[in-house]
């Protein structure tokens, strides 16, 4: 065949479409369930590990504030034994009440009668979230003349335990701690 061109360029190929239908972006409604079932569910999963981080962090506070409080008795104790607080009769040798830990005593081995404090701040007891109650008024006190196993407050304050009436994590009331 004469003046036709060897080879035919082909024509342009052209994505074929299934049944006329059209290529969409984005996610289908299905996928999007699915995908909030999964959240949903690692959620429901993580709770539980927040939870006992939280309640491990206040137990640790917890242990803190009475490490610091029983400390500053000890001191306060001592002070008192060293002949540094004045000594009343029958007295136990430990504060009339927390708040004698920020006050101060008046220390009697100093000529110019400055103060003996044991502690800057009362710490609040981290299980107890009523905000408008004193840190002090936070804690049980123990007064010296009581027994352990029924702590009651009295004259002195010998020893603080939590109000708390839970348990631990490792099943021990906190008010035996």
């Amino acid at each position: 065949m004469a003046g036709l061109p060897d080879k035919v360029p082909a024509a342009p190929r052209t994505p074929r479409r299934r049944h006329g239908a059209r290529r969409r972006s984005g996610v289908t409604l299905v996928e999007l369930l699915v995908t909030i079932a999964i959240l949903a569910i690692i959620a429901m999963m993580a709770l539980p590990v927040v939870e006992i981080r939280v309640r491990m962090d206040k137990e640790r506070e917890l242990r803190t504030a009475l490490r610091e409080i029983r400390d500053a008795l000890d001191a306060y104790r001592r002070a008192h034994d060293a002949g540094r607080i004045a000594r009343v009769e029958g007295d136990s040798g430990y504060p009339p009440s927390l708040l004698g830990l920020i006050r101060g005593v008046t220390d009697e081995a100093d000529p110019a009668g400055r103060k003996l404090r044991f502690l800057v701040e009362i710490p609040r007891d981290p299980f107890n979230t009523d905000r408008k109650i004193p840190a002090e008024q936070t804690w049980g006190l123990r007064s010296y003349a009581s027994p352990p196993e029924a702590p009651r407050p009295g004259t002195d304050v010998y020893d603080v335990y939590s109000l708390n009436p839970g348990k631990s994590l490792d099943g021990v009331p906190y008010a035996e701690w």
